[in-house]
């Protein structure tokens, strides 16, 4: 698989020799935080959209997400319930949130540690017996049942396994997605019955702590 064109050039933009430090890159961000700690949140945000996939079709969406450069997704509905799985669907953009997460998080802390990767991929497998979805198993709750996560890893020298089984586990406590799988927060779902004066942009509400 190959990244879009203006995706890649975007990343190799930022691409230097030698790699950029993320230490210098997080010290002023570690001060700033410390004297405002209002300053650290953040809010990641995606919509979906009705503009291209009429709302009445009920085997596909569409959802976007991204700031500087946003990227549009097409999303199937799993065929173990009744869709195409034509496309992602949306246990596996989660488990592709989980990898990405882990991933970058394990690249950052390498840097910092003064690795050089050679080699590095994550893979996500998330279990879930859809019977709960489709109502029909009885106690059987809905959603994923099951997480697995495997790294494979490989420093440029020849580092002893235990470092690098400490970078990963390092990197995991520093993971968000992971940790927020582990400790989920509260959900609060709002419904509005009028539709939003711009379907292609997300609500400012989104924005707000």
């Amino acid at each position: 698989m190959t990244l879009d064109p203006k995706h890649l050039g975007q990343v190799q933009a930022l691409v230097t020799t030698p790699p950029p430090s993320v230490q210098d890159r997080q010290l002023p961000l570690r001060g700033q935080y410390r004297d405002t700690p209002d300053a650290a949140w953040v809010f990641d945000h995606a919509y979906t959209s009705d503009a291209q996939i009429p709302a009445k079709h009920p085997l596909h969406g569409h959802v976007i997400c991204g700031e500087g450069f946003p990227v549009n997704i097409p999303v199937s509905v799993h065929k173990a319930v009744g869709g195409e799985s034509d496309f992602p669907c949306p246990g596996e953009l989660l488990a592709a949130a989980l990898a990405s997460c882990l991933d970058t998080a394990i690249r950052m802390v390498a840097n910092i540690k003064g690795i050089e990767l050679k080699h590095l991929q994550v893979d996500v497998s998330l279990g879930a017996d859809v019977r709960g979805a489709l109502m029909t198993g009885e106690n059987v709750p809905v959603g994923f049942q099951s997480a697995n996560m495997k790294v494979e890893i490989e420093a440029l020298d020849d580092l002893p396994e235990a470092h690098l089984r400490a970078l990963v586990a390092a990197a995991e406590r520093s993971c968000v997605i992971l940790q927020t799988l582990r400790a989920p927060p509260s959900v609060d779902v709002e419904f509005c019955k009028a539709p939003l004066e711009d379907k292609n942009r997300q609500s400012s509400r989104f924005y707000r702590r």
